[in-house]
Parts: structure tokens; C-alpha cells; sequence
């Protein structure tokens, strides 16, 4: 029988929480010790999560139950930290932060961020898997950087990123959070599209650094505007700029690029959306218009923008295979 891996979950009343439960409850190598929300103490999770009633009879607990083999942060953006800095956590213990908290440190371009005196190492596989394997410490990406660095990766890593790349990428309601506001109610939300954080969202930080460690001669300026989605869940992203490869060359760059990384997926078809909802999967679709090239990216992003790729960590950290407990069908239809 496999070896157990204990983990714990702080902040397990969202979205990512809720959806990190369900795949930790199903995987074949994790004990599930404690889920801890404040708001939700004593309750079971099922109350949070209905989709796990007559999966687990797990209440919330108010406080962490520590120590365990990995704790996974799922607190909100500045929770993390703070709650790293008012708890202990043993040294052997591996944490995973899904917040935005030790994702970059200002001036740094390598691999790790430095915070809270840990050195975080950027949980991105298709970027750095070997890092990964050795880290004690892992900043899960956020759900637009995911898509976007991974429609653009294997440009960089060729030092290809010459010109200007310009993107648009949509996004369903949970990438929002639970918390409700005006712009994730239903009345507002259904039959809507709008802009925000246009040229300015924070996951371009991320980005960047990612390109920049794979291309330090050289960056190209990143034009992104996010779109909020009128449905749940999924990612849509299209990325386009001047380009001197042929549609055949960059299919095998891509293809060549990825062809290690089981959860990316290059396309000879124009995929839609359904197809990665509710899997760990990039869709990436390109084509070739003229001199430019466009790559279409597609994630859930619950899954592989966040818990998937969380779990996909975990199983890089402790020696199992990478797609443990994440073999996903598509919702599809």
C-alpha cells in the first residue's frame, strides 16, 4: 500500500478550498487531517460544499491542527502571510500557499521568492518541475498567469518573445471568490461581459518574472485585458504577436516544448471551453494569420489555475506520479 501523506487545509470555506477538498478526498495517497475556517467551525463541510455531503462527515475547525506532512494555504490574498507569521509550523512540514502572498519579491528573477524568512519556489511545473521536486516551500501560480505564461513559455524558453504580445482572456465567476460583490451577483453577472484591471492586473508580476527567467536578454512589453465571464468556471485566454515561425514550426515548438508535461495539451482543432472545466488540463490552439501568431489557452481556473495544480505540486513533491489523483473528465456538455 502506498505511503500516506497527511495534509491540512487553512481556509477551506472557498471555492479553492472546497474544490482542493474534494480532490484530496478522493486522492489514494492523502489522509485528510483538518480543514480550519474560522467562519465555518463546527460545521460540516459538507454545509460549505454541498457537493461533498456523503463524502466525508469532516467538520471545520477554528484553529490549525498542526503538525502535519503538508499544509495547503487557501486563506485570501494577505492571509497567508499573516497567518505564517502568528502560527509555527514545524520546519519539515511542506506548505503550499494558493494566495498571491509569496509569488514574486520585488527586484528578484530566479526561481525562489524570498518571504517570511522561507524561500518559496514558484509552483509552476511546466516552468520548473525539477525545482519543485525539491522544495519545501511552493507559491501556486495564479489562475490568468497559468493560462497566459503557458501559451507563452515555450517562446521564451527560445528567446522568441520579440515584439509585442497582445491578450485578452475571460473569466468565470468564481475567479472572483465567494465573497459576494455587485460584480458576482447573478443579476448583474448573467447575460454580462465587462473589463477590469485593464493593462494593470496583478498577475502580470508573475508573468513577467516567469518570461524573463526564461528570456533575460530580453522582454516584451505584455498588453493584457481581463474580461469577467457571465458563467462559473473556466479561463479563456487569446495571445497573439509577430512572429517568423510557420504554423508548422511553432506546433512543433509547442509540442516539443510540453511533450513532458502531461496536463498540457496541444490541439489541432479549435477547442472550446467545456473542454477543461473541471480537469487539470491547458488546452493550447494555435494559428497563423499573416505574421502573427495566435495561441488560444484555455484552463478551469479551480483546478489548474489553483487546487489542481496545488495537488499537482504535492504529488511533484513527494515522489508520486504527477497525475495522481487528478485524472478529471470534462464536464464536455
Amino acid at each position: 500500500m502506498a505511503a500516506s501523506i497527511k495534509a491540512g487545509i487553512v481556509g477551506g470555506a472557498g471555492y479553492a478550498g472546497g474544490e482542493l477538498l474534494r480532490l484530496l478526498l478522493l486522492h489514494p495517497n492523502v489522509e485528510l487531517a483538518f480543514v480550519q475556517s474560522r467562519s465555518q467551525a463546527g460545521k460540516p463541510v459538507y454545509a460549505a460544499h454541498p457537493d461533498l455531503l456523503g463524502e466525508t462527515e469532516l467538520a471545520f475547525c477554528a484553529d490549525a491542527a498542526i503538525p502535519v506532512d503538508v499544509l495547503f494555504l487557501c486563506a485570501g490574498h494577505g492571509e497567508a502571510a499573516k497567518f505564517l507569521a502568528e502560527n509555527e509550523v514545524p520546519t519539515e512540514t511542506k506548505i503550499i500557499d494558493l494566495s498571491q502572498d509569496f509569488r514574486w519579491h520585488e527586484g528578484t528573477s530566479g526561481d525562489t521568492v524570498d518571504a517570511s524568512g522561507r524561500s518559496f519556489v514558484y509552483g509552476l511545473p511546466e516552468l520548473q518541475r525539477e525545482q519543485i521536486q525539491q522544495a519545501q516551500y511552493i507559491a501556486n501560480p495564479g489562475c490568468f498567469a497559468t493560462g497566459i505564461q503557458l501559451a507563452l513559455l515555450p517562446l521564451a524558453k527560445q528567446s522568441l518573445l520579440t515584439s509585442d504580445v497582445h491578450v485578452s482572456g475571460i473569466t468565470g465567476s468564481t475567479g472572483a471568490g465567494q465573497s459576494l460583490s455587485a460584480t458576482s451577483h447573478f443579476s448583474w453577472r448573467t447575460e454580462n461581459v465587462s473589463t477590469y484591471k485593464v493593462m494593470e492586473h496583478q498577475h502580470l508580476r508573475e508573468i513577467k518574472r516567469s518570461l524573463l527567467y526564461l528570456q533575460p536578454e530580453g522582454q516584451s512589453d505584455i498588453h493584457f485585458i481581463p474580461y469577467r465571464g457571465p458563467f462559473a468556471r473556466g479561463i479563456f485566454i487569446t495571445a497573439y504577436l509577430q512572429s517568423g515561425l510557420s504554423l508548422e514550426e511553432a506546433q512543433a515548438l509547442y509540442k516539443s516544448y510540453y511533450g513532458g508535461h502531461p496536463f498540457t495539451i496541444i490541439s489541432d482543432q479549435n477547442p472550446d471551453l467545456k473542454q477543461v472545466v473541471n480537469t487539470n488540463k491547458c488546452v493550447l490552439y494555435l494559428q497563423k494569420h499573416g505574421s502573427m501568431l495566435v495561441i488560444t489557452s484555455l484552463i478551469d481556473n479551480l483546478l489548474k489555475g489553483a487546487a489542481g495544480q496545488a495537488v499537482q505540486n504535492m504529488n511533484l513533491v513527494f515522489g508520486l506520479e504527477e497525475t495522481t489523483g487528478l485524472k478529471l473528465k470534462a464536464t464536455a456538455f
